[in-house]
């Protein structure tokens, strides 16, 4: 008989061979940068070494093995390709389980592809659109001017004379993206079974997340879609500008958008050289991003530099340029609320209640022995807050929270996870624009007005009056909704009624059964006495029918009667 853990490993073989191509080449690429390190002291560290030794030989003279472990990780899924390369950012964004230094290796992964030049972009915006791009455009280039993992970006200009950039996916990146994540799937699933690290950082979950983001980033109809959405947010906004999209030239795989001019938001110098107000810009984007998250429940989860830019429009009041919406993160309104309760209660240090709403949320397990759930997070915030404010990094005090709450069991959503990761870019971003930036300051207020408009009387009789027409349209069917609680409480009634007739009979026959029983038993004993006591039997024979007849009718009622 063939066992288990046979067929395991049999299957497990079998999806390696399907995958045999591009897993070689990931194998070389372990051992060029001596990946296995990471593995060292984790089960099954052995099997792997033997495993990589062949690819070892070939680089057995390579240089690689004198650097950091964590810049060699970063290197390898360069080398791998944009798919690892977009992992790994994400990979990046795990701090709550990562370590930090490795986690801003992987941030700085850089996403420097080299352009495609076939087919033409005349030849995909016609095969996309059905139509010539003469007949949009009145000028085009025919080189890119910006590319990037999924897609590359040129320049144009409408017969309207508006311009424009149009955006293209890379031509058969989705079977590449197909049989990165189903090889990805399979390394994530080995390690999560047999490493320690594994087991804590879920990589199966991160892959089905990161899945989803890159097929999100594959259809340019729904980046379009995420874009029009946040410029309705922030239309008139003095705060942010979102750039128009142009529905006519869209499809799956082209998006024309408004060609924006601005100056990239990491260009200090360029800012600087215009007098811009770097300690206004700086809390514009905090406030933005609390906007974003609370108000508004839909956040720009990509905000990295390469993505804003700054209007060079008054700069005595700054104004954000954002672009490339194909990462959207939003929250449920009990995560939002739960949140804002739990960054509150933070700033307050109020660790009893952030202990209790992890809980109430389902954060972590209802059974989580609050006293100790609270005293772990005080041994985490209490060394933090003994800083000056303005040295405390929000973002890190959040990551330190869901790593103290990851040994309770805490779940970690991937909206959370898509939060945290943004958080991080608007922090950092902020204080390289303005390092004295105190985005406590900044965040404190906004939450406590938030939090005050929530219980405004006023916001909830507008929630009321939100409710009201959707309660009009049920009015006419509360009748037949009243006759069918009526039939079911009746049915259920007469259900009940059987269940306790079948359960007081089920009762009436183990009892009647039990007597029987007693009765056995009772005549087994007068049996044995029959036969053992001395002169019994002759006695017995001797009483009269009547006094038999009326003993063995004592045993029965005794026996089969209450």
């Amino acid at each position: 008989m063939v066992s288990l853990q046979t067929l395991r490993s049999s299957r497990a073989l079998s999806v390696a061979v399907s995958y045999l191509p591009r897993l070689n080449s990931v194998l070389n690429v372990i051992a060029k940068y001596r990946l296995d390190e990471f593995m060292h002291g984790q089960p099954g560290a052995r099997r792997l070494g033997l495993l990589l030794l062949p690819y070892r030989l070939a680089w057995i003279f390579s240089s690689q093995a004198s650097t950091h472990k964590n810049v060699r990780l970063r290197k390898a899924m360069e080398e791998l390709g944009p798919i690892y390369i977009k992992f790994g950012q994400l990979l990046s964004t795990r701090r709550d389980f990562l370590d930090i230094e490795l986690a801003d290796e992987l941030q700085s992964l850089q996403d420097n592809v080299p352009p495609f030049s076939s087919p033409s972009i005349h030849q995909l915006i016609e095969e996309s659109l059905g139509v010539t791009a003469e007949s949009i455009f009145s000028s085009l280039d025919s080189e890119p001017f910006a590319c990037a993992s999924i897609a590359q970006v040129y320049r144009a200009t409408l017969h309207t004379g508006e311009e424009v950039v149009i955006k293209v996916v890379r031509p058969g990146i989705e079977e590449v993206v197909s049989a990165d994540i189903k090889l990805l799937k399979w390394i994530a699933s080995l390690i999560e079974a047999r490493t320690d690290l594994g087991k804590k950082l879920h990589p199966v979950e991160i892959v089905n997340d990161y899945e989803k983001i890159i097929h999100d980033e594959l259809d340019l109809l729904s980046e379009a879609a995420n874009t029009s959405q946040l410029k309705r947010n922030f239309e008139n906004s003095p705060a942010l500008y979102v750039p128009k999209v142009y529905w006519d030239y869209c499809s799956k795989r082209i998006m024309v958008m408004e060609r924006i001019h601005g100056i990239p938001v990491a260009d200090v110098d360029a800012l600087n050289a215009q007098n811009t107000d770097l300690k206004k810009l700086a809390e514009t984007g905090v406030d933005i991003f609390f906007t974003q998250v609370f108000d508004h429940n839909f956040f720009h989860a990509d905000m990295h530099p390469g993505n804003i830019f700054v209007s060079q429009e008054t700069p005595e009041n700054p104004k954000y340029i954002a672009i490339d919406c194909a990462i959207i993160g939003s929250l449920t309104k009990d995560d939002q609320e739960y949140l804002a309760k739990n960054l509150l209660a933070l700033f307050r240090r109020e660790y009893r209640k952030v202990a209790e709403l992890h809980v109430s949320c389902g954060w972590v397990p209802r059974d989580t022995k609050i006293h100790e759930f609270e005293s772990a997070i005080r041994s985490v915030c209490e060394p933090i807050f003994e800083k000056p404010l303005k040295e405390i990094s929000f973002a890190n005090l959040l990551i330190q929270l869901f790593r103290t709450a990851s040994r309770f069991d805490m779940e970690v959503q991937p909206s959370l996870v898509l939060l945290q990761k943004t958080l991080l870019n608007v922090e950092g971003l902020g204080r390289q624009l303005y390092p004295d930036l105190d985005l406590w300051t900044t965040a404190l207020p906004y939450l406590e007005n938030w939090n005050k408009r929530r219980l405004n009387p006023f916001t909830l009789l507008g929630r009321i009056q939100e409710n009201i027409p959707n309660w009009i349209d049920q009015l006419p069917q509360l009748p037949q909704l009243f006759i069918d609680a009526a039939t079911e409480s009746k049915q259920l009634g007469e259900i009940n009624a059987s269940l306790k007739s079948q359960q007081k009979q089920i009762m009436q026959n183990t009892q009647r059964q039990n007597r029987k029983f007693r009765f056995l038993g009772t005549a087994l004993v007068a049996a044995a006495a029959f036969s053992l006591i001395p002169g019994l039997h002759e006695a017995m024979i001797n009483l009269p029918l009547a006094t038999v007849s009326l003993a063995l009718a004592g045993v029965y009622l005794l026996c089969f009667r209450r």
